[in-house]
């Protein structure tokens, strides 16, 4: 397995960071590549664990010993063949996924985890630049027709692997452009679009039509797409927000981190943005609600805005900064610092939100915070209580609510096609049913049948999905390969 000793000569390594305040001034990716010959080298440090822990790490089963050992041996056709087995998009989770499979690494146990995120991108950069991916449409058509409505992650997902079943695959995005939360929700420092737009010639060429505009349940009939096609997919994702209904919540200044975020993707892709109200960071307060992934993307947009002060609070407490040696082989809950954080901001922990200020025009002026403790309470539960002595108002003009979604939307095409919901309102379609959904021939996939989640969970969604899709229209078993197929299961429980 690579290099069996590998581990023991070399240490992790990362491709290096562009200089803050040179990044701070673009919205170009933050990494300077890395050579091939020092990715080789990361390569060789996956061990011969005997059992890799790092498959079930991953949501999609990525079989990473195998490409670690294709990349070590420079055989890039091999790896990349290997990692598309199980990822259709490598160069989006080697770019934005949290790597699980990381957390879970052997090696991790005592030493820093093998860079399996960074060899990913490298797999598919490669693949790329020589040639290795390029279109590869099916050989027949199977005269069936599939719509997916959404083409996030999991919409993609799900239409790249029907196309390849041989059925015919229409794409509908009520954008103007196709990516879903991938082209609006990630800062193109995170992931440059060009990066999309590669991948989405590539689906056509093999295939697959992509409507934009189509906003399916508004000024396309719903009911009719359904009886149009063999089979519907649906996979909008999870788009209602979670929100702070404090005092003053109407102040004009509070936004949303998605209205944020899509607003300044809209505005570097060149798009116009004459008939909406501007929300723009420059020389202001910005305070964002929310500790995660979301909230620390609103910070590096801040700061790429030239934001006055940039401040992140989050109600739970500071998880520690080092990982628990039980927590093996699962996702530690531990203090993560993103690149965004390192470009300036404050971060305060177990901060409750109270009252929004204003000024007398309705702006918001400041906000009003308490700290707090948390502990449980008779029953058990998580609870908190407010720290007397410790109320102060927080200078503020614009305030970014990033605290998570609730569930997709429900007005237009859900309740046009009375679809099923489950107990927190997201659309009942479990794997143990096959994915279908309470409507004959309709199909439901990523955050909009699992709740909010992460790409890499989006895309295993998209691809079970569509195998499940392919078993209904043969009315028999799939041509598709599935997650359990050929690879050890782990049971952690």
């Amino acid at each position: 397995m690579a290099d069996p000793t590998g581990f023991l000569k070399h240490t992790r390594e990362l491709p290096e960071k562009r200089d803050v305040e040179v990044r701070k001034t673009d919205w170009q990716e933050l990494y300077v590549p890395m050579s091939e010959e020092k990715t080789v080298t990361q390569a060789s440090r996956c061990m011969d664990c005997g059992v890799p822990f790092c498959h079930s790490g991953c949501p999609l089963g990525n079989i990473i010993p195998e490409f670690n050992d294709a990349v070590y041996e420079e055989d890039w056709r091999e790896a990349f063949e290997i990692l598309s087995s199980t990822n259709n998009f490598p160069e989006f989770t080697g770019r934005i996924c949290p790597a699980p499979c990381e957390s879970a690494c052997v090696l991790g146990i005592n030493q820093p985890p093998v860079a399996i995120e960074h060899i990913e991108k490298s797999i598919a950069e490669e693949a790329f630049e020589r040639g290795y991916a390029r279109p590869n449409p099916p050989s027949s058509r199977t005269g069936k027709a599939v719509a997916v409505i959404g083409s996030g992650p999991a919409g993609l997902a799900a239409a790249a692997q029907l196309n390849k079943a041989g059925h015919t695959v229409t794409v509908y995005e009520r954008n103007s452009r196709i990516g879903g939360l991938l082209r609006y929700g990630i800062p193109d420092f995170k992931m440059e679009k060009w990066v999309i737009d590669r991948r989405i010639e590539l689906m056509e060429a093999e295939g697959i039509k992509f409507r934009t505009n189509a906003n399916v349940g508004e000024n396309v009939d719903a009911k009719q797409l359904v009886r149009e096609h063999d089979a519907v997919v649906l996979a909008g994702g999870s788009t209602i927000p979670r929100d702070i209904p404090s005092q003053g919540r109407e102040a004009q200044g509070v936004h949303f981190a998605m209205e944020f975020l899509e607003q300044n993707n809209k505005r570097v892709a060149g798009d116009d943005l004459s008939d909406h109200y501007e929300i723009h960071a420059r020389d202001r307060d910005v305070i964002v609600i929310g500790g995660g992934d979301t909230g620390a993307d609103c910070v590096g947009t801040s700061n790429r805005h030239g934001a006055r002060s940039v401040t992140q609070i989050e109600i739970m407490p500071m998880p520690p900064s080092e990982r628990t040696p039980d927590s093996w082989p699962n996702w530690p809950m531990i203090l993560r610092t993103s690149t965004s954080h390192e470009e300036g901001c404050e971060r305060e922990w177990a901060v409750l939100t109270e009252e929004f200020l204003k000024d007398d025009e309705g702006h918001l002026r400041a906000i009003r915070t308490v700290n707090i403790r948390w502990g449980k309470d008779q029953t058990g539960r998580n609870t908190f209580v407010k720290i007397p002595g410790t109320e102060r108002e927080l200078p503020c003009q614009l305030l970014l609510i990033a605290a998570g979604f609730m569930h997709p939307q429900h007005e237009g095409l859900l309740n046009k096609l009375g679809v099923g919901l489950d107990g927190r309102k997201n659309v009942a379609a479990s794997p143990e049913h096959n994915y279908q959904t309470s409507v004959p021939k309709v199909f439901a996939a990523g955050d909009m049948r699992r709740g909010q989640s992460l790409v890499v969970w989006a895309i295993a969604e998209g691809r079970e999905c569509a195998r499940s899709v392919d078993s209904f229209l043969r009315g028999g078993e799939s041509v598709l390969e599935g997650r359990d197929e050929g690879r050890l299961e782990l049971d952690f429980a």
